[in-house]
């Protein structure tokens, strides 16, 4: 499957409807949609690198976890009366369902080649220590209570957890105080390969790819649009720059979306600020390693680290081939890319932000802390945490491999004070003419959400006329309880029907089984 970009535009100035600056997950979701809604509409997607996903989308910058709030413990915080808060973790569920929606039916109608993007894999939580399986205790009690977490298994047997993921007892002490809980519903998602295939179906359906080409600069026209002008990255472009006015541009450019904002010049992008945080995992491959533990586990996070470095021991299935990952370990760059430039946080500094910035530093000094802590961390220092999860392990079966960069939001708060807000947010003009998407986890997983409400900011004129299109293709927005939506899959002869069929006699809505069996056959 190999996407390929359109010619060079020779310097000319040409228009479209829709420009999306950033060939990721979040590009291709919106205009998936918007191409599902109006299939006239042109759309051009700008893309810096060679091949699109290359970025927060590739499976090796991130942990490809299909975040459903099932194993995460920082979307399920501990209130001061002890009780646990819930309402976060099924908010993401939620979300993650709509995405789950709208992969099937791109599924059932063919703008998805295949389901090769997503595999089986449960999600567990796995604590130590007397405090902390006591809370996983409660968490477990809560959750499970809900409709969208009643599968939820909790277990403090040692042997029933081995069962489930045998590196994390073998040679464990076993004095030492030890509870996990399991959703089998969990998945591993590879969005760099769900990535090419919506661009594909978007090339397919008459979009416009280009690659090697950088957007240095947004400015209003008189109508109401956008002129940008764009930098052909590629060695022998006959002309280097050129120019493209568009109705709506997106900025879905990971990092490097605060920057583009900024060049706008939106009201709306005052006062916002990125503070970015590389990291690394460690990896293997070895196959009696990897034979022995199928799950994503979560563990508790050190104080001070972020949510995106909550350790995780993952099953990865990427290109066919099953691995396992560690991590993440923080660190600092002040590239807002992986593939970017060293002065990407300094050249963000404005006059309207440097008070966000200081401010939200000096209330996160445990943070700071916690990252030096993690830079100059020695190699067996980072291995041990490892070794907390999975006693056996040993340094000869693991490499080093550097994930993508996170650019944590920074804003003002009601009081005008800076402050890091984790997790992501979309910023557009008052006109919704741009709109842009600034944070990080659990993004990819709750995708499809975010552009849907995207999509209601920026086009509330035409929203009411498209909201029975995408509730065709995602129930849950004309508001049906997930936990209601699920479609009996008991009857092994499902599987064995065209997609097409099973749409048919579901009246419109893709059953979980053609999703489920089609990644089971890859297990």
């Amino acid at each position: 499957m190999t996407t390929r970009a359109t010619a060079s535009s020779n310097g000319s100035s040409d228009a479209v409807d829709v420009v999306l600056i950033g060939g990721g997950i979040m590009s291709a979701t919106l205009g998936t949609l918007i191409q599902q809604l109006e299939p006239t509409w042109s759309i051009r997607i700008i893309e810096r690198l060679d091949e699109v996903a290359l970025e927060s989308s590739s499976p090796w910058n991130n942990a490809g976890t299909g975040h459903a709030a099932l194993c995460e413990l920082n979307y399920t915080p501990e209130r001061p009366d002890g009780t646990i808060d819930i309402s976060k973790a099924v908010a993401i569920n939620e979300q993650f369902q709509t995405s789950r929606e709208l992969w099937h039916h791109l599924l059932a109608t063919g703008r998805l080649a295949d389901s090769s993007f997503v595999s089986r894999t449960p999600h567990m939580t796995f604590v130590r220590g007397s405090k902390n399986v006591d809370y996983l205790r409660r968490r477990h009690s809560t959750l499970s209570a809900h409709p969208l977490f009643r599968d939820l298994e909790f277990s403090t047997d040692r042997a029933e957890i081995g069962r489930w993921a045998p590196l994390l007892t073998t040679e464990r002490d076993t004095d030492e105080p030890i509870a996990a809980t399991r959703s089998v519903a969990g998945t591993d998602v590879d969005f760099g390969n769900l990535t090419r295939q919506l661009i594909d179906g978007l090339v397919a359906h008459g979009a416009e790819l280009q690659l090697q080409r950088e957007v240095r600069s947004l400015k209003r026209t008189r109508d109401g649009g956008w002129r940008l002008r764009v930098k052909d990255r590629s060695w022998n472009a006959p002309q280097r720059m050129s120019t493209v006015k568009a109705r709506f541009v997106f900025v879905g450019a990971g990092g490097g979306a605060l920057p583009l904002l900024q060049s706008a010049g939106i009201p709306e992008i005052k006062g916002f600020g990125g503070f970015p945080i590389s990291g690394e995992f460690l990896r293997t491959d070895n196959p009696e390693i990897v034979a022995q533990h199928q799950a994503k586990v979560y563990g508790k996070a050190d104080v001070g680290a972020p949510p995106m470095s909550v350790p995780h021991l993952d099953t990865r299935v990427v290109d066919g081939k099953s691995y396992l990952m560690f991590g993440p370990y923080a660190g600092f760059s002040p590239k807002y890319l992986k593939k970017g430039k060293y002065l990407g946080l300094v050249t963000s500094l404005r006059a309207h932000n440097l008070t966000s910035m200081l401010g939200a530093g000096l209330k996160n000094l445990d943070l700071t802390q916690y990252l030096v802590g993690q830079v100059v961390a020695a190699p067996e220092t980072k291995f041990h945490a490892l070794q907390q999860f999975m006693p056996t392990a040993h340094p000869k079966d693991w490499e080093t491999i550097t994930a993508g960069q996170r650019v944590q939001v920074i804003k003002r708060d009601a009081d005008g004070k800076g402050v890091l807000q984790f997790g992501t947010e979309i910023v557009s003009a008052a006109d919704g003419s741009i709109a842009g998407l600034l944070g990080a986890s659990p993004g990819a997983s709750t995708a499809v959400s975010a552009m849907v409400d995207l999509l209601e900011g920026c086009f509330p004129s035409e929203f009411a006329s498209w909201r029975p299109v995408l509730a065709s293709m995602m129930p849950s927005l004309d508001g049906v309880p997930a936990d209601a939506r699920e479609i009996d899959t008991t009857t092994d002869a499902a599987a064995e029907l065209s997609a097409s069929e099973l749409v048919a006699r579901n009246g419109g809505v893709v059953p979980a089984s053609v999703y489920e069996s089609r990644a089971d056959s890859r297990s």
